[in-house]
């Protein structure tokens, strides 16, 4: 029989049987620690449950994944403790911390989210943020332990969204975290080919629209100094004939260079801008992401620029803007990134991009 208490306003179940391990969870309500319980011990007596995963005879828990993955983060970009993301990081570990991570379920993820609500008064925004921080630590941190844990945040999304706990924000300040698009990429590449998954990729390095990115052509390009002509650049007052060159950063050059020449085919993505979309929006339906936008990798892309340590200048270059104006609302930085100084937390600059002011 399980045991159900109340500890802190919140409700344990914690079922012990001989022959199997531990189970122990924490609900915000005693009907739902009530369920859950009694699902652990209909699978215990079909003979369902299978063992924890476990590193070095322990239990992995969710405050595990974290911990670990601040260590990851300590070798590359370190996470400030005056950060967003610290604090992000110590209320999923705060909620979730003393969970089995390898029996982590869609139910947890609702409980969490609904005290997120009710307790703490967040927005489906932050919400979601702190859900795609979860699916981040899980992936990264699953791989270094070597534990294969399951997708809950991928399972959670689509209950989430019906349920309206996670959503967008207001303003279009929107940027996609790193969790969302690594989904993205993923499923695009699994669901409509390796191509789609690169445009995305693409179009967050180079800031480019998406009519940008597939009129690029092959012809086009400057190999010497890894440029490429973006031609009739949008612009307000002169678009035909408004062609720039633009550096390719962060990876951009080496995602055309595994881009297939095919004979006859003079683009460097032969999409079809409009089938690009469609296929992105399905990506987010399909992986439940709130409004997300492909216009929105813009926004990131720039962004990033901007945390590296490019100034105005530099990264009009990139993006095409001929005024601060219309550039900052492109600029959405995270304040907490500067605190990792003008390099920011992105990482390093591509050896051949213009140099740091």
């Amino acid at each position: 029989m399980a045991s159900i208490i109340q500890v802190g306003g919140k409700w344990r179940a914690l079922i012990r049987r001989k022959g199997h391990p531990s189970y122990c969870q924490t609900f915000t309500t005693k009907a739902q620690a009530q369920a859950w319980a009694r699902g652990i011990e209909s699978d215990i007596d079909r003979g369902q449950v299978l063992a924890p995963k476990t590193v070095l005879g322990r239990v992995v828990l969710v405050s595990d994944l974290i911990d670990t993955y601040r260590k990851l983060r300590e070798k590359s970009r370190p996470i400030a403790d005056t950060s967003n993301e610290h604090y992000m990081l110590k209320t999923l570990s705060r909620r979730l911390g003393q969970l089995d991570a390898a029996r982590l379920t869609p139910a947890d993820l609702v409980a969490y989210a609904e005290g997120r609500k009710d307790e703490d008064g967040a927005g489906v925004y932050t919400i979601n943020m702190d859900i795609s921080k979860l699916g981040t630590v899980m992936r990264l941190a699953g791989v270094h332990l070597k534990v294969n844990l399951p997708d809950v945040v991928g399972q959670a999304r689509p209950l989430l969204t019906h349920m309206h706990l996670i959503g967008g924000g207001g303003k279009r300040e929107r940027r996609p975290t790193e969790d969302e698009l690594v989904r993205v990429v993923e499923w695009l590449q699994a669901n409509r080919g390796q191509v789609y998954a690169d445009v995305v990729r693409f179009a967050v390095a180079t800031a480019m629209r998406r009519g940008e990115v597939v009129r690029l052509l092959w012809g086009d390009l400057d190999e010497g100094k890894k440029l490429v002509l973006v031609r009739d650049r949008k612009d307000p007052r002169k678009k035909a004939g408004n062609d720039q060159w633009v550096p390719l950063l962060n990876g951009s050059w080496e995602l055309i260079q595994a881009q297939s020449r095919v004979e006859d085919e003079v683009r460097i993505f032969p999409v079809h801008e409009q089938t690009l979309s469609k296929y992105f929006r399905d990506a987010c339906v399909a992986l439940a992401i709130p409004d997300l936008h492909f216009h929105d990798l813009r926004h990131e892309g720039i962004s990033r620029l901007f945390e590296q340590g490019f100034d105005i200048p530099r990264v009009a270059l990139v993006s095409g803007h001929k005024s601060w104006n219309n550039l900052k609302r492109y600029a959405q930085l995270r304040p907490e990134d500067l605190h990792h100084g003008p390099g920011g937390p992105v990482g390093a600059v591509d050896p051949d991009s213009p140099p740091r002011p």
